[in-house]
Order: structure tokens, then sequence, then C-alpha cells
């Protein structure tokens, strides 16, 4: 029988945090998640996303937005993996990548573009102008 330290103040997140520690550490690479970087920032007409994709592809990646929200995904694959290899360290990760980011301001979906230069994918979002919010009066209606 294990001993179970009793707190008085319940905490989700050690919790969780220990339920994440006991999970087995995978010795296989394809199980970790490949999740990239982003970079969101506003400017006064678009908003703009950039991601670190060094050695992929670009037509190994799809962006879509829909309802103000970003979704990226793509797959980084390595074309021989050479098993003999006697890996001292091993980080540079391979696999698919799935991310939704939400919109910080309404944007024009038709009009967003991307482009890809020197590993980096830029992603850029035209606003969307601001529609003006109508006033209506209340009228009073005496019985």
């Amino acid at each position: 029988m294990s001993l179970i330290r009793w707190s008085p103040m319940w905490d989700p997140f050690a919790e969780a945090e220990e339920a994440f520690n006991r999970l087995p550490s995978a010795g296989n690479q394809s199980l970790k998640a490949f999740v990239p970087a982003v970079d969101i920032y506003e400017t006064d007409k678009a908003v703009v996303m950039e991601t670190p994709l060094a050695g992929m592809r670009p037509e190994d990646v799809s962006v879509s937005v829909e309802k103000g929200v970003l979704t990226l995904k793509g797959e980084s694959k390595k074309e021989h993996e050479v098993e003999e290899k006697n890996y001292y360290r091993k980080e540079v990760r391979s696999g698919s990548f799935y991310r939704e980011l939400p919109l910080p301001a309404p944007v024009l979906e038709d009009k967003v573009t991307a482009e890809f230069k020197d590993g980096v994918l830029k992603i850029t979002c035209p606003k969307a102008t601001a529609t003006k919010t109508k006033k209506i009066d209340v009228k009073v209606i005496k019985k």
C-alpha cells in the first residue's frame, strides 16, 4: 500500500503535473509532440504570424483561416534516418504538427497571404474594417 501525502488545499495544476510525470517517457521520437513556436503581432493594417520552420519544405505546410482561427499544419520528414548512428544527443524533431490559433482581430479571410523565406513562415492577415454599431432608440409605449 502506498502513502499519499495529504494537502489541505487541492491544487488541480499540481495534480495534472503529477499525472503527466507518471506517463512513461517515450523512447520513440514519433510519440513526442512537435509544436513549432509562433510569434503573433498586430500592425495598423494586419495581424501577422511568424514561425521558424527550418528544414521544412513549403509544400509540406498548410495554412487556413476560418471564423477568426488560424490553422497551421504540416509535416517535417526525415528522408533517410540512419539507425547505426550512435547519437549523443538528438533534438532535431520530425513528424507532423497541428496548431489552431485564435486571431486577436477580425480579418479578411480571403486575403490572407503566406510566404516562406529563410526558413521562416510569415502569414499576413489583413484586418477587416470595423463596422460601426448602430444605436437604436428605445421607445416607451404607454398603455
